[in-house]
């Protein structure tokens, strides 16, 4: 089987890579739009350089493919770029296609980078007539990497998730998920909301960290005005973006259900990871990698 792993490089997509070439029989193929991106896929897989947002160029990366997954990084074209990815599937006769979501789509279809984008690819992707999977993740664990400084140098937890809480998940869980509907049976037409074993809230989040790093963490705090501030970075349209996703789940969470929680647990054969576990492993691996 062919299969082509649209935004491969990212956290997500770069396990989903790992995952599939560990399998038997799969040709992997990784688009990406950066030429020296494509260096970093593993030698079990191909990279090739494509833009979803310049179809003639793109189309070649879908020959000869018979399944996909598709993720799509946040960014005022993620729209474009998602439907375009069905688009050109479909033309191409891809026989699955995994697309990744996000968790709850359906109570944001206002907000750019949550229902708003993801749902319009969603429905395409539903009267498309290929054969479908949508997986919709909760918050990721590996996002806490990037707060690594800030939690040993300041001892500060800065992702504003506020107080009611978010059920939280694993990538690697994510992968899993990813993998079993693109290679095995049973997975056509359905929605797989992927959470964690528990809602984490920002100061829950903090305590994982504490005891994994065996040092006082605390929780940032809910003002946004402060991360509008320190993100400024990524650019005014994300940034803006972000603040009003953080205010929307500030607000009403982002959990699952009892339901949920015992889909995921079927599909995958087992529990999903809890954050203290993550938090565990990533603790022993920054203070291996620093000594």
């Amino acid at each position: 089987m062919n299969t082509l792993v649209i935004g491969g490089t990212g956290t997500v997509g770069s396990e989903v890579v790992r995952q599939l070439v560990a399998q038997t029989g799969i040709e992997v193929s990784v688009m990406t739009r950066d030429a020296d991106k494509s260096k970093n896929v593993p030698p079990e897989a191909v990279g090739t350089v494509g833009d979803l947002r310049d179809p003639y160029a793109a189309r070649s990366s879908f020959r000869g493919v018979d399944a996909v997954f598709m993720l799509n990084g946040a960014s005022v074209s993620e729209a474009y770029e998602g439907l375009m990815g069905v688009l050109l599937a479909r033309q191409a006769g891809v026989k699955r296609f995994v697309y990744m979501s996000t968790h709850r789509a359906d109570l944001t279809p206002f907000l750019p980078i949550g229902g708003g984008t993801k749902l319009s690819i969603e429905n395409a992707l539903k009267v498309s007539g290929i054969p479908y999977t949508i997986l919709r993740p909760n918050n990721f664990f590996q996002n806490d990497r990037w707060y690594k400084d800030s939690m040993i140098e300041q001892g500060i937890y800065p992702q504003p998730i506020g107080l009611v809480g978010m059920q939280r998940v694993d990538v690697r869980d994510i992968a899993e998920a990813a993998v079993l509907a693109l290679t095995s049976a049973g997975h056509e037409g359905k929605t797989y909301n992927l959470i964690g074993p528990r809602v984490e809230t920002g100061p829950s989040s903090a305590e994982a960290w504490t005891d994994a790093l065996h040092t006082a963490i605390k929780y940032g705090g809910n003002d946004l005005e402060v991360f509008e501030r320190t993100h400024m970075f990524m650019g005014p349209s994300l940034v803006f973006a972000y603040r009003n996703f953080y205010e929307f789940y500030q607000q009403h969470g982002l959990v699952g259900t009892a339901d949920d929680l015992q889909t995921m647990t079927e599909l995958l054969g087992h529990p999903p990871r809890s954050l203290r576990e993550f938090a565990k492993e990533t603790a022993e691996h920054w203070a291996v990698t620093s000594a």
